[in-house]
């Protein structure tokens, strides 16, 4: 049974920094706790992994200290249900617009008296082996419940949603947002710099972290000094390609090709 030390750290108000998983291998998740991320998201809405390939991949985060939390494709219970039950620390959920969303989500998340999720004897239950009233307990005070931010409609409810008091983390999502504004891909436009300092301003109302997606390092440091605390940088595959890519350009003299 896990203790959630991300968890603790953002209520304690410290600043934790993750990255996007997509690339369904555990060697990669590796890595990213090897190089001392302090979380990774495990991201099955963009991403391939099965429910198989997604209890090896949590697996390989426990073992390198990684928190391992997954962003589902939508809240429906089962898609809740299957990434808590192999192990995932917390759930990530896109494009929560409104408060019964929310309470969606919560419902599917947490167990008896705070949801409805479906009882069993998991791996996250360590197969039986802890009682299972000791068990749900644990599981409701352990699991991490973010919600994604990213679009108008999102923006407009998300004071709504934030009133729900078994949520964590709102993460806000500067692309989709760009594109919610008829702006696609223009993140740092003053518009969606507005919406992110709205996102974190209702995050401190509500006592919730704020989140957010960086593509790089100085980026998310600038975030986290305006105050946000789950700070996504990049994902694997683009860290990869970029260091790939920066040491055969020094390999060629500065040359691309």
């Amino acid at each position: 049974m896990f203790k959630n030390h991300l968890k603790r750290r953002l209520r304690e108000g410290k600043t934790a920094f993750g990255a996007f998983s997509v690339i369904p291998s555990p060697e990669t998740v590796e890595i990213l706790g090897i190089a001392g991320f302090d979380f990774v998201i495990l991201d099955t809405e963009h991403g391939p992994s099965s429910p198989e390939t997604l209890q090896g991949l949590v697996r390989a985060a426990e073992t390198r200290s990684l928190t391992p939390i997954v962003r589902v494709a939508d809240s429906s219970p089962q898609a809740l249900l299957r990434a808590l039950d192999v192990g995932a620390q917390g759930i990530q959920v896109p494009q929560v617009t409104s408060r019964d969303e929310a309470r969606e989500v919560i419902a599917g998340s947490k167990y008896h008296p705070l949801g409805k999720r479906g009882l069993a004897l998991p791996r996250a239950g360590d197969y039986g082996a802890v009682p299972t009233e000791e068990y749900s307990r644990r599981s409701n005070e352990e699991t991490l419940v973010v919600v994604q931010c990213e679009s108008l409609e999102g923006l407009h409810a998300l004071d709504d949603v934030l009133s729900e008091p078994a949520i964590d983390v709102v993460f806000f999502g500067p692309f989709d947002m760009s594109q919610s504004m008829g702006i696609p891909g223009q993140v740092h436009h003053e518009r969606v710099e507005e919406a992110s300092r709205e996102v974190l301003r209702l995050a401190r109302r509500h006592g919730k972290a704020a989140g957010t997606f960086l593509l790089d390092g100085d980026e998310a440091r600038r975030k986290a000094e305006e105050g946000f605390q789950y700070i996504a940088i990049s994902l694997e595959a683009t860290l990869l390609f970029q260091a790939c890519r920066r040491e055969l350009v020094r390999a060629r003299g500065g040359n691309d090709r």
